[in-house]
């Protein structure tokens, strides 16, 4: 049983509607998959062995079959080819509005599945930067990061106000998913509906505009924030966004085009129900106002450089064509960073860029997250695997190859879903242990 007060307030924000959502409480949950352009194009959505229906949320959004078993074992689901993800949740990207060299940051980004899309959105342009400030979540954002092989890419975890301040002016658009009381988890979680209470949406509220103030130090003039939650409660979505719109005369609603979800009072927000075909969400598109201006910012300061010349050569073995950033050798450790970044010091960076690989005993191996990030037409050794293949390797086991010795992409579909190393016509397997499947 769904809350009496919160039912109360469906009833008020809903109206007519009401006797709709109320049918649908006990419906079984959207499900749906958002493609990752950085991997794969709509021909992998094709291939997919159940049907997919396209959202009217996102360009890139399906919906999947509520049933279906294993996705996440799935070669392609491995490699990044897609991010499974609630159809509704994708909305507010949408309202990003990305465009190509864009720097974003999406400031409450854990798991990342709004991440993906803006990295997909950019097409290896730009910036995105993502930001966790619950520690134990940002391991999970990382690792997304290196699955769906975002490169041009900073994952830290800092308190939002010392993160903006830092960092004031510098992002053409601004995310703020905030933690919310998740009503649009009802359905899937029961766990929330036993979380709720009227006391616990007030107190979200207070901290989503405590959120939602310090992004906005963030945008620059002329750039835009999008504010969203999971939850259908009007203190924390509508009241959040009038009590900032108060505060803030520097920024200005959006009218924002109706094509999905239901209108509110305010012309730039828009609500999705079961009703309109996801769990639940809520998103506000704001713009800052003033010119849009092309800016300089102070550089990251470099660590102290290692003659990278021997990494060099060993990359030129692996790729026809050399990875692309700012090449870094720290503790043994190479990085290959966006260039051009701010100073990123005292603002809790995880990883900038990739982890390209370390030295290990006068040899240079390289990681899961380079070949990830790479396309295999780039790759010199490619092993292609079949389904049968695929799972073995995923599973941690040695393949056959028929390969040169040497570092070796495994492909499956057009995409890389790891690699090894060949010696002898066999696969030594370096599919990192904590993500194999059983």
């Amino acid at each position: 049983m769904l809350p009496k007060e919160f039912l109360e307030e469906m009833r008020e924000i809903l109206k007519k509607d009401y006797t709709l959502y109320e049918k649908s409480i006990d419906d079984e949950a959207f499900r749906g998959i958002s493609l990752n352009r950085l991997k794969a194009d709509e021909k992998i959505i094709e291939s997919l062995p159940f049907e997919v229906k396209k959202t009217p949320f996102y360009k890139d959004g399906y919906y999947i079959p509520c049933d279906e078993k294993g996705i996440g074992n799935m070669p392609f689901h491995s490699g990044g080819a897609f991010y499974v993800q609630e159809p509704s949740a994708m909305s507010a990207v949408t309202l990003l509005d990305i465009n190509e060299n864009d720097r974003v940051l999406d400031l409450c980004a854990a798991p990342g599945g709004k991440s993906a899309q803006i990295a997909s959105c950019l097409n290896n342009t730009g910036l995105i930067w993502s930001n966790e400030v619950v520690k134990s979540r940002v391991q999970i954002l990382l690792s997304n990061f290196e699955r769906m092989g975002i490169s041009r890419g900073v994952v830290s975890s800092c308190y939002p106000e010392v993160l903006c301040s830092k960092l004031e002016g510098y992002f053409d658009k601004v995310l703020v998913d905030a933690p919310c009381s998740g009503e649009g988890m009802f359905r899937k979680n029961p766990e929330a509906v036993s979380e709720w209470s009227r006391e616990h949406t007030v107190s979200c509220a207070e901290r989503q505009l405590s959120i939602l103030r310090s992004a906005a130090k963030a945008v620059k003039s002329g750039g835009t924030l999008v504010y969203s939650t999971c939850t259908f409660s009007y203190c924390e979505n509508e009241g959040v966004i009038k009590k900032f719109l108060e505060e803030n005369h520097e920024f200005e609603p959006c009218d924002i085009a109706w094509h999905f979800g239901r209108k509110t009072e305010l012309p730039c927000a828009v609500r999705i129900t079961p009703i309109e075909g996801g769990e639940g969400h809520f998103a506000a598109k704001l713009r800052k106002k003033g010119e849009s201006l092309t800016d300089t910012y102070i550089q990251t300061v470099k660590d102290k450089r290692q003659d990278t010349k021997t990494v060099l050569k060993e990359l030129e073995n692996i790729f026809y064509e050399l990875p692309k950033g700012e090449y870094n050798i720290l503790n043994d450790r190479l990085y290959i960073m966006p260039k051009d970044l701010p100073d990123t010091r005292g603002l809790g960076v995880i990883r900038a860029g990739i982890l390209a690989g370390e030295f290990r005993k006068n040899r240079f191996e390289p990681s899961h997250a380079l070949f990830m990030s790479e396309k295999p037409e780039n790759v010199r050794r490619v092993l292609e695997a079949d389904d049968d293949t695929a799972k073995k390797f995923l599973s941690g086991m040695e393949l056959e190859s028929d390969c040169k010795n040497g570092y070796t992409a495994v492909v499956y579909g057009s995409i890389i879903i790891g690699f090894g190393k060949t010696a002898d016509s066999r696969l030594k397997n370096k599919y990192p242990k904590g993500l194999r499947i059983k």
